[in-house]
């Protein structure tokens, strides 16, 4: 049986997250108490419905009290001592993209009350959500994502990852626009050669062919470039034997459209290599 909790800020998208899964054909639970997790999972197997409901993913959100919420990491641990496969996905967003979507919505946030704004809810919220964000398994900020994207994402790292196998994702970024709020770990490519200085490159990407040569030209960057794959190799490493099911790696320069991506996409091609599910994606880069 394969289990993922869906928990995170209100407004961050967890809707969208468990419509994608149930669209994949998981079994989804939405709002459900953190104190009856087990004895869902226990109902499931016990009463032989395992090979019906095989995948099932469960919303736990603020509506929880703080107590319950605690207890999910151990609870947690006990369902995979106990065979079964399971992930927790939890995702946020910054304070003025959610409140910019409440604006829009004009939906009325689970902690807020009279006396209480909303941004002081959004605050207590993230606090109360601490435990189960410090075991997530996979992190996603929403900031800068639309639904359409939100949707490939969780499709691309969760419903097609493996058993005990790591998802790696390459996420390129641009400083100009802040450092992403999900990435396990952030490299800093600002030191290399930049195209934007070359006339005929500045309107490129580091997907285009001539950024590819101008950048694959300079020992610098193929450098640069085996180092960081030396580096991960080894994180790949210790996180498949702590079982750790993703990494994210996010690769910035300055603006984020030339030289993250081109390093991002050739880490990528070395990991595919070796690596079942190597991901890419450009924040600073039309999404398609």
């Amino acid at each position: 049986m394969r289990l993922i909790i869906v928990s995170g800020l209100s407004g961050s998208g967890k809707s969208v997250a468990l419509h994608m899964l149930e669209d994949s054909d998981y079994y989804c639970v939405d709002n459900i108490p953190a104190a009856l997790l087990k004895p869902l999972v226990s109902h499931i197997i016990r009463g032989g419905s395992e090979d019906v409901y095989p995948r099932t993913a469960v919303g736990l959100d603020a509506r929880n009290r703080a107590k319950e919420i605690a207890m999910v990491p151990t609870l947690v641990d006990e369902l995979r001592r106990s065979g079964i496969d399971c992930d927790i996905l939890y995702l946020h967003a910054g304070d003025e993209v959610l409140l910019k979507r409440y604006a829009e919505t004009r939906r009325k946030h689970p902690l807020s009350t009279e006396g209480v704004s909303l941004r002081e809810a959004i605050a207590s919220e993230r606090a109360l959500l601490e435990p189960i964000t410090a075991a997530a398994d996979l992190i996603i900020d929403t900031s800068n994502m639309g639904v359409h994207a939100l949707r490939k994402l969780i499709r691309e790292r969760i419903d097609t990852r493996r058993p005990h196998h790591v998802s790696l994702m390459f996420e390129s970024f641009g400083y100009k626009h802040g450092i992403p709020g999900d990435a396990d770990f952030v490299f800093d490519v600002r030191s290399l050669p930049n195209p934007f200085w070359e006339q005929t490159l500045r309107d490129l990407t580091g997907r285009d062919a001539a950024v590819v040569e101008f950048l694959g030209g300079h020992a610098s960057v193929r450098e640069m470039i085996a180092d960081l794959a030396a580096f991960l190799s080894k994180r790949l490493k210790e996180s498949a034997d702590a079982n750790r099911g993703y990494l994210t790696i996010a690769i910035g320069c300055t603006g984020g459209r030339h030289r993250s991506v081109y390093v991002a996409e050739r880490l990528a091609e070395h990991f595919r290599l070796t690596c079942p599910q190597v991901l890419t994606r450009h924040d600073s880069l039309p999404q398609a």
